[in-house]
């Protein structure tokens, strides 16, 4: 059941209605089952006084781009009330032109755009307004009997709504539904196929209706037993192919023309769904809500192979063509990239795409909430959504259309993944850094725990994981690519550096140890990383953080220069080898990076001691008087994965300031 989360004591510390409004929006972005990611909208109206002393009326509505769940203050447009509610009164008006007027009528220029339902939350008389895609009321919207249902829990408490698509055309129909069937009873709106309205006089009365009324829907479910979903029943198969899913993912990345992000979900319960005996029938009816039409932008894909892509392709393709012919103007509308954003399979489960890895996750979390709503669904008598023409009209709804041409200059890595070792400190993080900050996925490995909560976000996956055995390093491997699709690139940073040692006092087993480490784990990641290096979309680059010690060693260093000049041998004749397959490989020589674990200060200062040094002088002892850190090399590294190094393999770069030794 939905919970109810208000707080007396919180909301007795809140100043305003505006605190107010935040508070209970954040309560409610904070249930899944309410709003996913973004959707959902609420507003507030104030009585403020303008420049010129007068009291005016101005609707707070959440803006573009925020989340309830995290929604701050400046996340609310403030909107003058009165000219929105004479916009209701028009008999028409395109969306383009209704977002014009909404950002004209903002009484604070740097706010963001005002949702597009903010005529309608204007043309409802109530101070506060909730609005929810909750699931269980979705659930019935989308089966055949949904009216009847909706009609059978609320009575005349909610006033129907038919489907409109969201818009201006929206708006007017729920004033002039309001206008003629709202009385002292009513406290909000279904919208079929689309979601709940509640309003109150009181930001916790909005709040309170929103879940009370969403536990009726939940308990006319449970009633009629279609609440609890089948229990998990899978046919293992034993599949397995990693590499299979970095094809398919090549495959995708070619259809959209950039490289995609798979995100892959192989849980018993989305296996148990993936291998549902009417999968073909049950999802291929339409998505839960015409928010989720935007996200997911597709149906899912049945199948797996490189056929069923080329399938589905042209079946999209068809559709758009079909649904083209019957919209106004439509021949002037361009086909969005024919790419599926879920794919089901029986082998692996659910299978999510997006342009980033926060665009897969979104994608994730909304059919994990739509395969829940289709089964239950079921129950009711079957899962019955938006027609094939309605689903085309709001994917190329002409705001959306307008949004990609508005949309800005894409991060050179955006959609590609990399892998980087000894990634949980020093040169290691410094990459991950800049590589999530160029917009790839990252998967970070490293042998200290500390690398699995280095970054919460969904477009870095962090494994502790000892490279020196291979069992670790392969199931490394294959959580990789299940977590993001493949890998484009590779950082060889992992690496170990004993404490000075002379050739004459070292041990056998220090040399094995270090061997190890820096090379032999080296090359079974780059063996391992090879074939799926093949697959990547725009050519597999792997850059090897190699040391200044090897064109420039120094006594006490015989392991880690021997080892290292190994693995820069290793690169060389992987640069010959692996070019024929589009893959570039190159080189870094850092030296002296002082912000990294091996550099105590107790280190620094005997070092600086030892050359009558100060610790600030002995940091800049090259020729450009240049202290080097982390992120130096760390960008470079980037950058070498970067187009702008396309036509370079091979390459051994020195990031040391100019080394007299080394020039």
């Amino acid at each position: 059941m939905a919970s109810n989360r208000w707080s007396e004591s919180e909301a007795a510390n809140l100043n305003g209605e505006l605190e107010l409004r935040v508070y209970s929006s954040r309560l409610l972005g904070s249930d899944p089952d309410l709003v996913l990611h973004g959707g959902g909208n609420t507003s507030v109206k104030i009585s403020q006084q303008n420049l010129f002393g007068e009291e005016e009326e101005v609707l707070y509505v959440k803006g573009s781009g925020w989340d309830l769940a995290t929604i701050e203050a400046e996340g609310f447009t403030p909107i003058r009330l009165q000219p929105l509610l004479r916009l209701a009164q028009l008999e028409s008006l395109s969306d383009l032109e209704m977002v014009n007027q909404l950002k004209t009528l903002q009484t604070r220029a740097a706010a963001p755009t005002g949702s597009v339902e903010a005529i309608l939350h204007a043309a409802l008389p109530y101070p506060y307004v909730d609005h929810t895609h909750a699931d269980a009321v979705v659930t019935l919207c989308n089966t055949p009997r949904g009216r009847e249902f909706i009609e059978e829990i609320y009575g005349d408490r909610m006033i129907i709504v038919p489907y409109v698509m969201p818009g201006f055309d929206l708006a007017r129909k729920v004033a002039t539904l309001f206008q003629a069937e709202a009385d002292a009873d009513t406290i909000g709106l279904i919208l079929l196929h689309h979601g709940i309205f509640t309003f109150g006089q009181s930001a916790k009365e909005s709040y309170d209706r929103m879940i009370t009324e969403v536990n009726h829907a939940e308990q006319f479910l449970r009633q009629h037993g279609a609440w609890d979903l089948p229990e998990d029943r899978v046919v293992h198969t034993g599949y397995d192919s990693i590499h299979d899913i970095a094809r398919l993912r090549q495959q995708i990345s070619t259809l959209t023309s950039q490289p995609m992000i798979l995100r892959c979900d192989t849980s018993p319960t989305a296996l148990t769904f993936s291998q549902h005996p009417d999968l073909a029938t049950i999802t291929t009816q339409g998505p839960a809500t015409p928010d989720h039409v935007i996200r997911t932008k597709r149906l899912p894909m049945l199948g797996f192979d490189a056929a069923a892509l080329s399938a589905y392709a042209s079946a999209y393709q068809d559709y758009f063509e079909q649904c083209r012919t019957e919209v106004d103007g439509g021949e002037s509308l361009q086909m969005l990239d024919p790419a599926p954003r879920v794919i089901l399979n029986r082998q692996l489960g659910m299978i999510c795409v997006g342009k980033s890895a926060s665009e897969a996750a979104i994608v994730t979390d909304i059919y994990h909430h739509t395969r829940t709503i289709i089964q239950r669904a079921e129950k009711l008598g079957g899962w019955q959504a938006l027609s094939p023409q309605e689903i085309f009209e709001v994917e190329y709804w002409e705001l959306e259309q307008a949004k990609l041409r508005r949309s800005g200059h894409q991060r050179p890595l955006q959609g590609e993944i990399a892998w980087v070792s000894g990634a949980a400190s020093g040169i290691g993080r410094a990459c991950v850094e800049s590589l999530l900050a160029q917009g790839a996925a990252v998967v970070g490995l490293d042998i200290s725990p500390i690398i699995q909560g280095l970054f919460e976000r969904d477009d870095f996956l962090g494994i502790q994981c000892d490279i020196t055995d291979p069992d670790q390093l392969a199931t490394a491997v294959s959580k990789a690519v299940l977590a993001f699709g493949g890998v484009d690139m590779v950082i060889l940073n992992a690496g170990l550096f004993p404490g000075g040692t002379r050739i004459a006092e070292m041990d056998d087993a220090l040399w094995r140890k270090v061997m190890s480490v820096n090379v032999d784990a080296n090359l079974t990641l780059m063996r391992e990383s090879y074939p799926l290096l093949e697959l990547a979309p725009a050519g597999g680059r792997v850059v090897i953080i190699g040391s200044k010690n090897v064109p420039a060693p120094g006594p006490g260093a015989a392991a880690y220069s021997a080892s290292k000049a190994a693995l820069v041998q290793l690169a060389r004749v992987a640069a010959l080898e692996w070019a024929e397959s589009g893959i570039r490989v190159n080189t870094l020589h850092p030296d002296a990076v002082f912000d990294t674990g091996l550099w105590t200060q107790e280190v620094l200062e005997a070092r600086a001691n030892h050359y009558g040094l100060s610790v600030a002088d002995y940091k800049v002892r090259n020729l450009l008087k240049r202290e080097i850190r982390s992120r130096d090399v760390a960008e470079l590294a980037t950058a070498l994965c970067t187009p702008l190094f396309a036509a370079t393999t091979g390459a051994q770069i020195p990031v040391d300031g100019g080394s007299e030794r080394v020039i």
